[in-house]
């Protein structure tokens, strides 16, 4: 029988946060012993990890290693004692796996839940990510779920969800709260928008807007909230451990460090540390059927042990993104993050939603969607690269529908089934993807 999961306010210091985990790294490794993987590395090693000390003394479990244990090395639980499998295939394209026994989720659940904005048994919560072996969407639907809320499987990526269906959907079923990427949240504005709808008005049911799933700068998450008039509530997690941190209402994200163990890897010097600026390296604490010992998630975080107003006692950490996703321009690496505040610090009056941009090795070439001045948006968007940035940079405005046109946000023909069948002077073009009935 598993001890009760630890909840906020079991402890009352840092050091006795430190302690709780500390107690539980033993029970952890004895769980992980029984994962092929860990069983046949630590056999080569002659010596298999007991104590904190041996655990202070391994080296990271690496996301190759994942990829090379798919799909069942890393199982520590029999067959059939499984509840759940995922993957995960990042930028890599090689299946990593993540799977969960039945007991892991009250503990996936219970973080998720961890939300300034909690989710009530009122609530109705649309789940906008991909369901197809994706693990996101499963855990905001279990979680609201188990608090009694009404979830809304809409999904992503699908041919079935077209915006102007989710747009309907967010409207006419008097959605609270939804999840998805930040991204998303631009698009349903802009096809509400193009339907003669106000984000901050026709949605009077919206209470807040949980987010995930993709880098997301203050700018961005302070002007997602502003066009929709609710808060932005970001989530950090990942496929393999679930819910990692969560936003308080000092608006600072604190790592569920009760659950699991967070240090950070010094890319530099390989060594690994409680706190700084590095690889971010998780242990989890109370999973059972994959539990991942010290295990580099590869994204750079900042990790400080600081007291926060919130009243929480946990680590504050801060995602400043994947290590190998910025771009030398002039010598400077520039991130998404780093280009996506400077675009979304522009005033709110320009109507700057959607942009991208392109590193070159002597200049950053930006291109922004306004109605605004063109000369005005870019003098002012140039302004801010060379503050910020401090590199070259060109800014090309193009008017609202070039980079996201109106016409692909209204389409509901992604939505029909496929026919085989079709009438005089309609185009069987389309007939083994989607029908859209086009005249000839």
């Amino acid at each position: 029988m598993s001890s009760p999961l630890p909840t906020i306010g079991d402890w009352a210091t840092f050091e006795e946060l430190t302690e709780i985990q500390d107690a539980l790294i033993p029970s952890v490794l004895g769980r992980a012993a029984n994962a092929p993987h860990y069983a046949e590395s630590w056999r080569r090693g002659c010596n298999q990890p007991r104590t904190l000390e041996d655990f202070r003394a391994l080296p990271p479990t690496s996301k190759s290693d994942l990829a090379t244990s798919y799909p069942f090395e890393l199982l520590a639980v029999p067959r059939a004692e499984l509840d759940s499998y995922f993957e995960s295939s990042g930028s890599s394209g090689a299946p990593t796996p993540a799977y969960y026994c039945a007991s892991d989720w009250q503990d996936l659940t219970d973080r998720f839940a961890r939300k300034t904005f909690g989710i009530t048994g009122s609530d109705v919560v649309f789940v906008r990510s991909p369901y197809a072996l994706g693990m996101a969407a499963h855990l905001v639907a279990r979680t609201a779920q188990s608090a009694g809320a009404t979830a809304i499987a809409g999904d992503n990526r699908s041919s079935l969800m077209p915006f102007t269906r989710v747009v309907r959907v967010l409207r006419e079923l008097d959605v609270t709260l939804t999840w998805s990427n930040p991204t998303d949240c631009l698009l349903w504005a802009a096809t509400a928008a193009a339907a003669g709808l106000d984000p901050k008005v026709d949605f009077p049911s919206l209470r807040a807007l949980f987010v995930g799933g993709e880098p997301l700068s203050p700018a961005r998450r302070q002007r997602i909230s502003g066009i929709w008039g609710v808060p932005v509530i970001d989530e950090y997690g990942c496929s393999e451990l679930g819910s990692l941190a969560g936003r308080c209402e000092a608006d600072r994200l604190h790592l569920w460090a009760d659950r699991v163990k967070g240090e950070v890897l010094d890319q530099a010097t390989g060594q690994i540390r409680r706190d700084g600026e590095g690889e971010l390296v998780l242990t989890p604490l109370h999973l059972r059927a994959m539990p991942l010992v010290r295990y580099n998630v590869e994204d750079l975080v900042r990790l400080s042990y600081e007291d926060c107003a919130c009243g929480w006692k946990l680590p504050i950490i801060e995602v400043l993104g994947r290590s190998a996703q910025g771009y030398p321009v002039k010598g400077r690496a520039v991130t998404q993050l780093d280009v996506e505040q400077v675009v979304f610090s522009l005033p709110p009056e320009l109507g700057v939603m959607f942009w991208r941009s392109r590193a070159e090795l002597d200049q950053l070439v930006v291109q922004v969607e306004s109605s605004a001045s063109p000369a005005l948006v870019a003098g002012k968007l140039l302004s801010g690269i060379r503050e910020h940035l401090g590199v070259p940079s060109s800014v090309d405005v193009v008017p609202e529908g070039t980079l996201v046109p109106s016409e692909l946000l209204l389409d509901p023909a992604q939505s029909r089934k496929p026919r085989s069948l079709y009438g005089p002077g309609e185009s069987w073009d389309d007939a083994v993807v989607f029908g859209r009935g086009r005249a000839a």
